[in-house]
């Protein structure tokens, strides 16, 4: 991934940011308004050139006004140098007039034309550059908004008024910021803490949920066992009986289909007790292996 590029106008603020050794931010008040300084310095900064140009366009615009009029009072000079009233023909002096005015006409636009664009520039520019100041405005006070949620003021116990003695020296004053914040980092850690015990403590009454369930379910699975097994033993006096009946010459063949169909349903019988065993003996070791799971997992989260 390409490198992120340091920033310019929050570049102290980044770097002081970067430097901090916890994950909650915090500034002093004089480290707040450094760092509010700084950027405005640099906002009033970005705005000089604009600044300069909204001048020197009204700057322009003035020489190029005082430029037409000596060009128009140049031409007026000449206009009256070259006159010749001595001929008496009004017709020709006043074609002649008219002749010489042109050039003091076209100074004088001149002079009106470059001073109304350097005033129309400099309005377009004055313009933008309020719209500029404005929205660096807006940001700064938002800046200063979020930075003093940030701010942590001094609870001021050992006094700031040096006319009293109670000056505190800057190296004090850093090594109580730095207790401040080792106290905050282990009241975070406390916190941690508490809520690894509060998980734990949720963790064990789910555990003692599912091992009486799993005690439930045995318990079950043990009455169901005992009943198959009276069952059984109840089924072999029987079964000696239509073994001796079926023995005998003298049963006819009705007997011996309603003993086949008794040996085909005990057979049924027994592959369902015994499919019944194998199922209850796995839900009872994945009831073991998840049990066992949990509580390994308690284990490894205790030392944390």
């Amino acid at each position: 991934a390409p490198a992120q590029a340091a920033p310019k106008l929050l570049g102290p603020m980044a770097s002081m940011f970067s430097a901090r050794r916890s994950d909650r931010l915090s500034l002093s008040a004089p480290a707040m308004r450094s760092v509010l300084d700084s950027i405005a310095s640099r906002l009033d900064e970005s705005r000089e050139l604009s600044r300069y140009m909204t001048g020197l366009l009204i700057f322009l615009g003035l020489l190029g006004t005082f430029w037409g009029l000596l060009l128009t009072i140049g031409s007026v000079s000449e206009v009256i140098g070259g006159m010749s009233v001595g001929s008496g023909d009004l017709n020709q002096l006043f074609n002649q007039l008219k002749t010489g005015l042109a050039q003091p006409l076209k100074g004088m636009g001149t002079a009106f034309s470059s001073s109304m664009l350097g005033l129309a520039g400099a309005l377009v520019l004055g313009f933008l550059d309020l719209t500029a100041g404005q929205a660096q405005n807006r940001f700064y006070n938002e800046l200063e908004e979020w930075l003093a949620g940030l701010t942590r003021l001094s609870s001021g116990v050992l006094g700031d008024n040096p006319g009293e003695g109670g000056n505190v020296p800057a190296y004090v004053q850093a090594l109580l910021e730095q207790t401040a914040e080792n106290l905050e980092g282990l009241q975070r850690i406390l916190v941690r803490g508490e809520e690894g015990r509060a998980q734990t403590g949720q963790a064990m009454l789910t555990l003692t949920e599912r091992l009486s369930a799993l005690t439930d379910q045995m318990r079950a699975s043990q009455t169901l066992m005992l009943r198959v097994a009276e069952q059984q033993a109840q089924l072999g006096p029987v079964l000696a009986r239509l073994a001796e009946v079926q023995a005998s010459p003298a049963i006819d063949e009705t007997v011996r289909s309603h003993l086949r169909n008794a040996e085909i349903y005990l057979g049924r019988l027994v592959d369902e007790v015994a499919q019944g065993r194998v199922q209850s003996t796995a839900e009872i070791r994945s009831e073991i292996k998840l049990v066992a799971r949990t509580i390994a997992a308690l284990a490894e989260e205790s030392p944390r």
